[in-house]
């Protein structure tokens, strides 16, 4: 059971409106499990009886080619259902597994399915997680098109920044992102080596520092221009 505003998923679901009664989602069990750094969650073609939330911790989800290269397609930090689709869906379309190690919370399908059919406010509240996840594929489509690489990994740290910040995960100018420079390649399309000399470039012009898995925004203002950064798409309470 969820408790407190301060819980990140509580923070998000209540995004879209603090006077929705989502109590009743808030009541449901959780199973709760613990996971090691690098295992999967759930694998392409799954077909889970239950959708899950990232407590704590950082997961991705990714697909693969057929000769076995990675594609990292997002990010989940706390607070966020990856697998929301899968009430509807019957089976998983990628895999999601864990960056570090996870705190993951279980809803059934069958007790969220029930709680939807009572509260349009339940309803609507996880109808918006999917439609924000839907913004963010469609933003990470054009950077991934759109932007070189200097601009793709600003955007980046930026949408971290602003996510981890509106469910109380940052402090300052300051968030974790326990990351490998092979798992940032693997999302932003580009090798280890061009990650390792745009995070220089990116340090050398004083914009931040991202040293063992923590970083600091020095200018905030200029990372946004670099990463031609507009959180709109982010669908954030003010």
């Amino acid at each position: 059971m969820l408790v407190g505003d301060s819980d990140p998923l509580v923070r998000r679901l209540r995004a879209g409106s603090e006077n929705d009664d989502l109590s009743a989602l808030f009541q449901l069990p959780l199973r709760i499990q613990l996971y090691r750094p690098d295992q999967d969650l759930v694998r392409e073609g799954d077909q889970p009886d239950a959708c899950f939330a990232i407590l704590d911790g950082l997961a991705c989800s990714y697909k693969q080619t057929g000769d076995g290269r990675r594609q990292i397609t997002a990010f989940y930090i706390a607070g966020d259902m990856p697998d929301l689709y899968s009430l509807h869906l019957k089976a998983i379309d990628t895999s999601i597994k864990t960056l570090t190690a996870c705190t993951v919370g279980y809803l059934s399908h069958s007790a969220v399915h029930q709680v939807c059919s009572r509260s349009y406010a339940v309803a609507s509240a996880l109808w918006r997680l999917s439609l924000i996840d839907a913004s963010i594929f469609r933003e990470w489509e054009t950077n991934l098109g759109q932007r070189d690489s200097l601009a793709r990994m600003a955007h980046l740290l930026c949408e971290q920044y602003a996510r981890q910040k509106a469910v109380g995960l940052s402090e300052g100018n300051n968030f974790k992102f326990r990351v490998t420079q092979a798992e940032l390649a693997d999302a932003l399309g580009i090798s280890p080596v061009h990650v390792n000399r745009t995070l220089q470039n990116l340090r050398s012009d004083g914009l931040i520092l991202f040293e063992q898995g923590n970083v600091e925004i020095s200018e905030w203002d200029e990372l946004k221009a670099r990463g031609d950064f507009h959180e709109a798409y982010l669908h954030l309470r003010s």
